[in-house]
């Protein structure tokens, strides 16, 4: 089993008790859940029983030690979680609409997750060749971004296979400014890579989706996950392409989703002891085919439950 390693945000989730606008009786009022992109893959790993780990910094406060506990408490080793003074933990407002479709608004700058510097990464958390896996809200501002860069270097340094999920959220970027070369830069150097069909539509601009799919595979990707909600997984590789139907499932809230189908994605992988060569070479559609089913019974599993760590599922719930 290789060790995993989730880097970036960890935050909390304030969910509205309002679905579609309407609200129950009183004005609107939001429950408190751990969350943030990296923070939930490394607990999706961590309740599938791997080696997981959370890499990041939280404010020494009480959401701070929440989240900490919260992943200790799903079986995430928090050796590689730090906590500053300096900035409180970021918060993320959640709405949901009808469908369990949901809207952002963030309280993260400054947050104490955008403080992590490049120095703050040890030698010795790549001892081991495993998964290195991030996002692109580490790519917002350039401190966290030279600090997430470090890390990736690191890893190809160690031989880690680099996971890299573009779960673009256009609030998190300054006014004026355009994540899609800091994008590219990241997709050149990841071993897979998921993404959206909307985030897809973002790196399109003037060219097809099938030029994209083209370009990211000529930057040195292995794999290539493009999902879409309930319709259709469409995986891309070196050797095999391919599409999936997610198992059908009543959405109550869609927090998690992404995350649980990537967390269950890199479990798999990591128990399988794939690494980056072998991912690169894989030609056997059975085994990547049963990686990616992992990954989308964790979807699936996620959304039937409010929030995201609580929603993520264990070996038993998948059956």
């Amino acid at each position: 089993m290789k060790k995993v390693i989730s880097f970036g945000e960890a935050l909390i989730d304030m969910l509205s008790n309002r679905v579609g606008g309407t609200a129950p009786d009183g004005p609107e009022n939001f429950t408190a859940f751990p969350g943030g992109a990296p923070a939930n893959v490394a607990v999706a790993v961590g309740k599938l029983g791997g080696r997981s780990y959370f890499a990041g910094k939280v404010g020494q406060d009480m959401f701070g030690d929440c989240l900490r506990e919260a992943m200790q408490g799903a079986g995430v080793h928090t050796d590689y979680l730090l906590q500053t003074a300096e900035a409180k933990t970021a918060l993320a407002f959640v709405s949901l609409d009808a469908h369990g479709e949901r809207s952002f608004e963030f309280y993260r700058s400054p947050s104490a997750d955008l403080l992590f510097r490049p120095d703050e990464f040890d030698d010795a958390w790549f001892e081991e060749p495993g998964i290195f896996h991030y996002c692109s809200n580490t790519l917002t501002e350039p401190g966290i971004r030279d600090a997430t860069f470090a890390g990736v270097a690191k890893a190809h340094e160690s031989g880690t296979l680099v996971s890299f999920d573009i779960n673009l959220r256009h609030n998190l970027w300054p006014e004026g400014s355009d994540p899609l070369p800091f994008i590219w830069d990241a997709i050149g150097q990841a071993d897979l890579l998921k993404l959206c069909t909307e985030e897809l539509e973002f790196l399109c601009r003037d060219t097809t989706e099938d030029a994209v799919i083209e370009r990211i595979q000529q930057a040195g990707v292995s794999l290539v996950l493009l999902t879409d909600g309930g319709n259709p997984l469409r995986y891309f590789s070196r050797e095999l392409n391919g599409q999936l139907q997610p198992p059908k499932a009543q959405v109550v809230d869609s927090t998690a989703a992404g995350d649980a189908f990537t967390g269950g994605v890199l479990y798999a992988l990591a128990s399988r002891d794939i690494d980056r060569v072998q991912l690169k070479a894989l030609n056997d559609r059975d085994i990547l085919e049963s990686v990616l089913h992992t990954g989308m019974q964790c979807g699936a599993f996620a959304v039937t439950r409010k929030g995201a760590f609580d929603a993520l599922p264990t070996l038993a719930d998948l059956g």
